[in-house]
């Protein structure tokens, strides 16, 4: 593959930073990026979206807390994750030692949890390149609203955590609100340098032979190649109104799907519930995309971004 590489430019940038391709793994579907050496070279990927960190350590949700559905996945995990403390003691050291950028993922029940995590964080040396800020979370001052369904509450959020660091700030929007253009407006005019989209859409899934509810909590999210259309939409509806990038995620599980979700209008796209089934899939999709920017006659990859042909 190397004389492909050798034709093809997948640099793209966000913010003041560049990233060596577009293809990054999601938050919750690779650990801590540091589980699965021998079976993919991480220093290949984009980056890499580190699984949501808490405050405190979380243990999560009861099982079953995992279902496989018709093109897709329901999880319900409830953040499970080793706790900001021993992030900072036990990964941050281990991230100076690779090329790939780390965006680590922050999640918290109101903005103090928050700001406590980002604040610690930031006191101590790291190679991280930036944060990605679950707003998913139910914000347990609004009566357990989440942050991502209001735009005084993500703006309030973002504005918060941009006056505490420098390093990239990259809002992860729920396709679970009636206009996540006016979200992500909120994020990008209280200091965002980018928004992800989307994270999991609600689901269930029942056992008819058992009458029973296969997740534990009844409902969690729902991932995979089934919610495509409904990220690409996000995405290509974002990208007509925002000026920062848009990380586009959901289904994602070839080449093609990632030139799909730049031609909508995203930057980069996270390879998620794939990584399941295959870890290295990131890599083979990397090379994917060479081959059809090479096919095609490209030589840039961020010439795909928004280009889409619309009816």
């Amino acid at each position: 593959m190397q004389w492909i590489s050798n034709l093809t430019n997948l640099t793209i940038h966000i913010g003041n930073t560049s990233f060596e391709n577009p293809i990054w793994v999601a938050s919750g579907t690779f650990g801590y990026g540091t589980e699965a050496p021998e079976l993919v070279d991480v220093n290949q990927l984009g980056a890499i979206v580190t699984k949501s960190i808490t405050r405190q350590p979380r243990e999560g949700n009861p099982p079953p807390r995992i279902v496989e559905t018709a093109s897709g996945m329901i999880n319900s995990i409830g953040l499970a994750n080793i706790g900001v403390e021993k992030y900072i003691k036990k990964l941050l050291p281990i991230y100076e030692g690779l090329s790939t950028k780390i965006i680590m993922n922050i999640a918290g029940t109101d903005i103090q949890e928050y700001v406590e995590i980002m604040e610690m964080v930031e006191s101590v040396s790291s190679a991280i390149a930036g944060y990605e800020i679950n707003i998913s979370c139910p914000n347990v001052k609004k009566g357990g609203m989440e942050f991502g369904v209001d735009c005084e509450m993500t703006a309030k959020l973002t504005e918060t955590l941009r006056g505490i660091t420098e390093r990239l700030l990259i809002m992860k929007l729920s396709p679970n609100v009636s206009d996540i253009v006016s979200i992500g407006l909120s994020a990008e005019n209280a200091g965002a340098d980018a928004v992800s989209a989307i994270n999991t859409v609600v689901g269930m899934s029942i056992n008819a032979k058992t009458g029973m509810s296969d997740i534990f909590t009844t409902y969690g999210g729902l991932s995979g190649p089934a919610i495509k259309p409904i990220g690409l939409v996000a995405v290509h509806k974002l990208y007509q109104q925002l000026t920062i990038p848009i990380i586009g995620i959901g289904g994602i599980v070839s080449g093609e799907d990632a030139v799909e979700y730049m031609l909508a209008g995203a930057t980069a796209v996270q390879v998620g519930t794939a990584n399941f089934r295959d870890p290295g899939i990131s890599e083979n999709i990397i090379d994917s995309l060479k081959n059809i920017l090479n096919e095609s006659n490209r030589k840039v990859a961020a010439d795909l971004i928004g280009t889409v042909q619309t009816h």
